[in-house]
């Protein structure tokens, strides 16, 4: 078995909030359980939503936390990392399983509504496999992969791919990449390279063995898997946590308007992240809450370890 390296991931959209704090000392504490390495990895492949300045804000704020990584951070950015993307599609393109595509949205809606579907998966179109085909005189905007069984240039049609996993926490998972998620986009008409072929490159080229993550992500993990298999990476072990909600039962995000995360008590935000994880840290840590004697941000992580390794060693979810 290889020795366990986790990661966390942020996209330094906006600052950390509360959720994204519980996302990252999941991570933090599912490293330290098993002796493992955390790295934190900047996602900012989408580079136009990333404001100047957050990735420096959100490390500092994990250094605030007491959850620093490993080794040094890594940013999607940089060229290095936009070289290893494009070998991978070149690669995927060469095995006849990524393939160039024309299409707009309105043209995926137009076929799908000639087809008499109007397919919609988390508000994007499923994509109905128009330039699967060819170009037919038009010009690239995109790549995608093909969500079929078999590759093949100019193959209009293809067997349904089903992919199955285990998940350490939601158990035995299954999707029908093909009819529920469709041929999704590699490399995006804007010239910006796309989430799921950036994250897998660089799970497969940071030699992560665990992905520790929210449920609400958990839907991208059958895409990433299917290029983990093409691209003859290794799969790591996923964990999917409980979605963290705010007042209204709506998930915390930023698209939610939820709150940067206040760091002027660590020790408090420690405490109602672990909390948020189900987790009982003992110690008397409860009395910190209550005006008892004030724990340090070092002691609050010892104990949420040893509480997430009974947590999670005894499947108690």
């Amino acid at each position: 078995m290889r020795p366990y390296r986790g990661r966390f991931a942020p996209s330094p959209t906006g600052p950390l909030h509360e959720g994204s704090l519980v996302a990252a000392l999941a991570s933090w504490l599912d490293a330290r359980a098993h002796g493992g390495q955390w790295l934190v990895r900047i996602e900012d492949v989408d580079r136009p939503r990333c404001p100047p300045g957050t990735d420096a804000l959100i490390l500092s704020q994990l250094h605030q936390a007491g959850l620093r990584p490993d080794e040094p951070p890594v940013w999607q950015s940089a060229a290095a990392q936009e070289l290893r993307y494009q070998q991978a599609l070149e690669s995927l393109a060469a095995q006849r399983w990524a393939y160039p595509c024309a299409c707009s949205r309105k043209d995926i809606a137009q076929a799908l509504q000639a087809q008499g579907e109007a397919r919609e998966r988390h508000g994007e179109l499923v994509y109905p496999g128009t330039c699967r085909c060819g170009l037919r005189g038009r010009e690239a905007r995109a790549w995608r992969l093909l969500s079929t069984t078999e590759p093949g240039a100019g193959q209009c049609e293809g067997q349904d791919l089903t992919l199955s996993w285990e998940d350490r926490r939601l158990g035995v998972q299954q999707q029908n990449l093909t009819r529920e998620v469709g041929d999704f986009v590699l490399l995006r008409a804007d010239g910006l390279w796309a989430y799921q072929l950036a994250v897998v490159v660089d799970d497969g080229w940071q030699g992560i063995t665990d992905v520790v993550r929210g449920e609400d992500l958990a839907d991208n993990t059958p895409r990433q898997i299917r290029l983990q298999q093409l691209l003859g990476l290794p799969q790591p072990r996923y964990l999917h946590t409980p979605l963290v909600l705010g007042d209204n039962g709506e998930k915390l995000s930023k698209q939610n308007g939820a709150q940067a995360l206040d760091l002027s008590d660590p020790v408090g935000a420690l405490l109602r992240a672990a909390a948020r994880l189900g987790l009982g840290l003992g110690l008397g840590l409860d009395r910190d809450l209550s005006g008892g004697r004030r724990f340090t941000v070092p002691e609050v992580l010892a104990s949420a370890v040893a509480a997430w390794r009974d947590k999670v060693g005894l499947r108690h979810w």
